[in-house]
């Protein structure tokens, strides 16, 4: 069990077939691995040997998806770097994780020049290494299955970044039960329109590859370019994160286009059900909401129908679309209190969702300690969400632990007063979070971008959310801004907003 098996699975079954597209260059399955093979015995011939840390800086393209592969057949660990980190950051992960070559497309030419110094076999355009004469008749080189693939540093929304290791087996078992789970075919085509470096898109440059679907690249998001690109090359399924869709289907004409999708998968933070009605109207095919860690490789949850929430009726079908989902095939998943005792499935009880299964990782990049942490005196991962079980099995989450505002000796949810502040007419993306206050402890903040051309006052948004929630539960202040501070995943990052004098 190897990442590179996924590689050779498509090349069985569609060998000739469209496999990687990107603008007008199209490559198959059988030249993909070719390219990939001679990245793979370039890196070789520049003394990259079984363990090796291997560096990637590319945005979503053809280059990327060769470099996950060309690193397995080395038999070497891929380091996918973050682009948008500033290069402190880029160079402190690549000091952490001792990478000895970093990889990079020609758009991050210079930021890899300059990272080069800390690197002992330095730099290498993806292009050139294509090129590569070196003989590939050694390779691949198969790492055992439980040797680590592929190190993912954390975003770092809390604190200082941890490198998440998946093992060959993690990923390969997590493309497996993707494929099960979403009945991927060789028939499916894949819009690579979340980050590659992050897991919210790159478990799918393994699920689509075994099947021998089709690889289609958008190198950097832009609303309207991502709905063309799913409507022009008849995308049958994605996953994007959820401020990706919500402002694709913000466009004005988004719904305008013809699309071929049959799914549209969301994933990466909790997404309104306003905007779950939106992506329904807008893209006309089944939604399922994701839930998942990057140290799960990454799905959990998803809200796929069983067969008895399909008797209920549609309104309540749609509910349950909305939320976090069922657990994820494999995983083995739990909602307990703080003493570790399951909740009830009373879709009230608030309880922190552990896991554990072939998906979860085994532990963080030298750091014992982190490890130990993360899990439970059972071998379950701590993941920090909080969420309510229902009697269907399902579970939806309510918060992050670090994110539960505490109010007056009440508990707010930020996630429940977003889901409320995304129906205002005027409300293009919002964030709540809790700030310092000597007579409450905290009071309920939030962030707010307003759509192109809105107006709306503080007190009117006040008023608005006042007469859906509890008064508590309101914000009490609102700061309008031009653009939410977010990861390079798209994730909004709550912290920076904690943390700005003011906020």
């Amino acid at each position: 069990m190897n990442v590179f098996d996924t590689l050779d699975r498509g090349v069985a079954v569609a060998a000739a077939s469209p496999a990687l597209v990107q603008d007008d260059q199209v490559l198959s399955y059988a030249v993909a691995r070719t390219l990939a093979l001679a990245v793979a015995a370039d890196l070789r011939l520049r003394g990259i040997g079984a363990g090796d840390r291997v560096g990637c800086l590319c945005l979503n393209s053809i280059e990327h998806f060769l470099a996950y592969h060309a690193v397995a057949a080395a038999g070497a660990i891929l380091v996918s770097l973050n682009t948008r980190l500033a290069i402190g950051e880029q160079r402190e992960i690549l000091g952490h994780s001792g990478t000895t070559l970093l990889l990079h497309d020609d758009e991050h030419r210079e930021r890899a020049n300059e990272l080069a110094p800390c690197l002992r076999a330095g730099t290498v355009a993806i292009a050139a290494a294509m090129r590569s004469k070196a003989a590939t008749t050694d390779l691949p080189i198969r790492a055992p299955a439980d040797d680590t693939a592929h190190l993912y540093y954390t975003s770092g929304t809390t604190g200082r970044p941890k490198g998440v290791m998946l093992s060959h087996r993690n990923v390969v078992t997590h493309a497996d039960a993707a494929i099960a789970e979403l009945g991927l075919c060789a028939t499916d085509r894949w819009a690579h329109i979340a980050p590659m470096f992050h897991l919210a898109d790159a478990w799918a440059t393994f699920a689509i590859s075994a099947v021998g679907g089709t690889h289609v690249f958008l190198p950097r998001f832009q609303p309207a370019l991502a709905l063309d690109l799913l409507a022009h090359h008849r995308i049958t399924i994605t996953n994007l994160v959820p401020t990706m869709l919500n402002l694709m289907v913000k466009e004005p004409d988004a719904a305008a286009r013809t699309f071929a999708l049959r799914t549209m998968l969301s994933g990466g933070a909790p997404i309104a059900p306003a905007t779950v009605r939106q992506i329904l109207a807008t893209f006309r095919c089944d939604y399922v909401q994701t839930y998942g860690m990057t140290e799960t490789s990454p799905y959990l949850t998803l809200s796929l129908l069983t067969d008895a929430v399909r008797a209920l009726p549609q309104n309540e079908q749609l509910r349950m679309k909305c939320r976090t989902g069922r657990p994820f095939a494999g995983v083995d998943l739990r909602v307990v209190d703080d003493a570790g005792v399951p909740v009830p499935a009373d879709d009230r009880t608030v309880g922190e969702i552990r896991v554990r299964g072939a998906t979860v990782t085994p532990g963080y990049w030298q750091d014992p300690a982190a490890t130990a942490a993360a899990f439970d005196r059972d071998g379950f991962l701590c993941t920090g969400d909080l969420a309510t079980l229902d009697r269907f099995g399902y579970v939806n989450i309510v918060d992050r632990k670090k994110d539960v505002i505490k109010t007056g000796g009440e508990a707010v949810y930020s996630t429940e007063v977003e889901n409320v502040l995304m129906t205002h007419p005027a409300v293009l993306e919002c964030a709540v979070y809790g700030t310092p206050e000597p007579t409450w402890g905290e009071l309920v903040s939030a962030a707010i971008v307003l759509r192109p051309g809105a107006k709306a006052t503080a007190e009117a948004i006040i008023a608005f959310c006042r007469d859906q929630i509890a008064h508590y539960k309101a914000p009490r202040r609102i700061h309008f801004l031009a653009t939410l501070p977010k990861t390079g995943s798209g994730k909004i990052q709550k912290r920076l907003l904690r943390d700005t004098p003011g906020g």
